[in-house]
């Protein structure tokens, strides 16, 4: 039976003999369900129609996403290191050559994922490298559409997983939020991958927090500041966000900085008469 797959999000379902009736991801205000109504496909179409490409950032960090655009349109990232790589955030399509890839840049040791939205075939990236632990935070638990033996639920505000690679709950978007602190990135300036926990906006110079993107629902205060203060203790220049573009190369911290300012003082009023 196949696993169905849900064109509007990218998470996969347990296999059945029919699509899902629902899927609650879309269902959800943060997401949403398109006009024309739910449709589902299956990663052995998806490897048919659509093939992913890859794009090296820096020295240590490789983007990986679909083309065409499937689903949400987020990528991946392959951080390697000398103690192992680590996928951050999953899309939907894996197939033979991005396993050779993958597996000629020395496989993975861990799979880590900043929310819902992301964990699409979670399941299937897990096998075809050997079962390697995926990182899930705790508080996101009932949003895991394929309970596996291959997901680690990790609580509290940090998880170390290995030297130098951080997890670090900002909450936000998701109550479980998650970002990944690169130390060694950005030239040993360090490195956030804050997929859109903080999304770094088209202007390269400001950062937005959302709790919906495609539906406009902005955070609280106390949400964007928790974002904020989560990342506060860690050295990093650069932070990479969801999409291929979004990107801030330098300066980073202390841009976060300004524009968690900058958004309070928008939704308390600042802005009124501009």
């Amino acid at each position: 039976m196949p696993a169905f797959i849900c064109s509007t999000c990218g998470t996969q379902y347990p296999a059945s003999k029919a699509p899902p009736v629902r899927c609650p991801v879309c269902e959800d205000e943060r997401q949403f369900l398109p006009p024309e109504g739910q449709s589902w496909t299956t990663l052995e179409r998806l490897r048919i129609s659509h093939h992913n490409g890859f794009r090296q950032y820096e020295p240590g960090l490789i983007g990986i996403g679909t083309t065409p655009k499937f689903a949400i349109g987020q990528r991946a990232l392959l951080v390697c290191t000398p103690e192992g790589n680590i996928l951050w955030d999953c899309i939907s399509l894996v197939d033979d050559a991005t396993i050779t890839i993958i597996n000629g840049l020395g496989g993975l040791c861990a799979i880590a994922i900043s929310h819902p939205h992301f964990y699409t075939t979670l399941v299937d990236w897990s096998r075809a490298f050997g079962n390697v632990p995926v990182y899930l935070h705790a508080d996101d638990a009932d949003w895991v559409r394929q309970p596996d033996g291959c997901i680690k639920f990790w609580q509290g505000d940090r998880l170390e997983l290995m030297k130098g690679i951080t997890l670090i709950r900002g909450g936000g978007h998701f109550p479980g939020g998650a970002m990944l602190h690169w130390a060694a990135g950005a030239e040993g300036k360090g490195v956030v991958c804050s997929a859109d926990m903080a999304i770094a906006n088209l202007d390269r110079k400001s950062f937005a927090f959302m709790r919906s993107i495609p539906n406009f629902i902005p955070l609280s205060e106390k949400a964007v500041r928790t974002v904020g203060t989560a990342l506060m203790p860690f050295a990093f220049d650069r932070v990479y966000s969801h999409h291929w573009e979004r990107v801030i190369d330098s300066d980073a911290k202390q841009i976060l900085q300004k524009s968690v300012e900058r958004y309070i003082a928008a939704i308390g009023g600042a802005y009124d008469r501009a």
